[in-house]
């Protein structure tokens, strides 16, 4: 599932780009030679009738490009001389370059639109338990206020309070947060995102915040034990219901949760009630690691009210018009977060951590593909945004690396220098594999760690 998911994605992603460039070569009667999926040996190769484009599917399935009639690459016959893409205006030149970022950003707001007219799903923004020392508390948030909006911007998700959080934690803005207390009375309230550093940004800054969601008490009655886990091996069976542990009460879930998450490789003495007895159990939490803390791990899972549940649940949908709209400034409000975390990466003010490539990329497209069509498109318009953006950066070898020439060229009136074309090309090649080496490090690390 994850290599088809993957697959898939890159495919969409991929050809969606291409087409951008090969359209609008095509609309400014530039001769496209070949449309590549993929980079390497050509594995596949059709010419329709008639047709002036090799269409092909190459060995690496990471990319793809459209190569054009050009006089600095190979000898061009002089009747076809206007349709090579070098003797274009620069004009011309620079419609083509940007049309590919410009069709992933186009796909993203298809998407999306499509998803706010069919519905996304969600959680209602219901505040859970704020600790004390946080932001939030320092706010005067409470559990179980519902965040209406923040600084004027509806909030009908969580997933929305993360977006708009996160632009304002790299800004360190405020946000202006309007709340509907436990009670039914609206009130505001100001939260300081000030405060967060930029590892804050490696794990969850929500919770640095003081903010996680509300979830129904649950009491500690196991539901499901993982295969050969450390609950399993203690003798934990379903339907036990925790009493106590090391002769702690147990009176929720939650709070057993923190035990064994605070006791990695320590034996926890688990008293359970069975039926009509009561048993006394040893079990040894294994160590994993989450956001650089170990942690205990027993593989045990607990009984949930569904009704309670599903009542958080919402599905978030607009008009077709309304749709548009929305998808709209969903895709320009993540393009920009997309390039302000860059930048922050740039100036050291957030970890290269948070750079990923394509082992975490296609572990997502696996695990969004798994949960349904909508978590896929999804995370479809998000890769297709992040593309884009990508694509659009003042990088020699990328679509804004030619821009920024062809930018040049436009101010002083002649093309750059070959040697300077040449040099940066080079510099755009260390920098790109630089980046790949760093994002692959990162999905490795990932793997390794947990």
């Amino acid at each position: 599932m994850t290599i088809l998911a993957f697959v898939v994605a890159i495919a969409v992603l991929v050809v969606f780009h291409e087409l951008g460039h090969y359209w609008v070569a095509r609309l400014c009667n530039v001769k496209v030679l070949r449309f590549s999926l993929g980079f390497g040996k050509v594995l596949y190769s059709k010419r329709f009738a008639g047709g002036e484009t090799e269409w092909v599917i190459s060995a690496i399935p990471l990319g793809g490009y459209v190569k054009m009639l050009d006089e600095r690459e190979a000898d061009v016959p002089a009747h076809e001389l206007p349709r090579a893409f070098n003797r274009q205006p620069v004009l011309r030149r620079m419609a083509i370059v940007i049309a590919g970022p410009i069709a992933n950003l186009l796909l993203a707001i298809l998407l999306y639109w499509a998803l706010f007219i069919y519905g996304v799903p969600g959680i209602k923004p219901v505040l859970g338990e704020v600790p004390v020392s946080t932001p939030a508390a320092a706010a005067q948030l409470y559990a179980q206020d519902v965040i209406l909006s923040i600084n004027g911007q509806e909030t009908p998700s969580w997933q929305e309070v993360r977006w708009i959080l996160l632009d304002l934690v790299l800004q360190k803005r405020p946000a202006q947060i309007v709340l509907r207390t436990a009670g039914g009375i609206s009130s505001s309230r100001v939260l300081d995102t000030s405060s967060l550093t930029p590892a804050d940004l490696d794990g969850d800054f929500l919770r640095k915040l003081g903010l996680q969601a509300y979830q129904p008490p649950t009491p500690p009655v196991i539901d499901k034990l993982t295969d050969g886990g450390a609950a399993q091996r203690g003798g934990l069976h379903i339907n036990d219901k925790i009493l106590r542990v090391n002769g702690e009460n147990i009176p929720q879930w939650d709070v057993f949760v923190d035990v064994v998450r605070s006791h990695p490789e320590r034996v926890l003495e688990i008293e359970v009630a069975r039926g009509e007895t009561t048993v006394l159990l040893s079990v040894t939490p294994e160590t994993v690691n989450e956001d650089g803390k170990q942690i205990g791990r027993i593989g045990a899972a607990p009984q949930l009210d569904r009704a309670a549940y599903d009542a958080l649940i919402v599905k978030v949908h607009y008009p077709p018009l309304g749709a548009l709209g929305e998808a709209v400034r969903k895709t320009w409000e993540t393009a920009a977060v997309s390039l302000k975390m860059m930048g922050k990466m740039l100036m050291g003010d957030v970890s290269l951590k948070n750079l990923s490539g394509p082992i975490t990329i296609a572990d997502y497209a696996g695990q969004s593909a798994q949960i349904g069509l909508a978590a896929y498109l999804a995370f479809l318009a998000l890769i297709s945004i992040s593309l884009g953006v990508l694509n659009l950066l003042p990088v020699p070898l990328l679509d804004g690396g030619h821009l920024l020439y062809y930018t040049v060229e436009l101010i002083k009136g002649s093309p750059v220098p070959d040697s300077l074309w040449e040099a940066g090309q080079k510099v755009g090649i260390a920098l790109l594999l630089t980046m790949m080496a760093f994002a692959l490090y990162n999905d490795i690390s990932r793997l390794i760690l947990g």
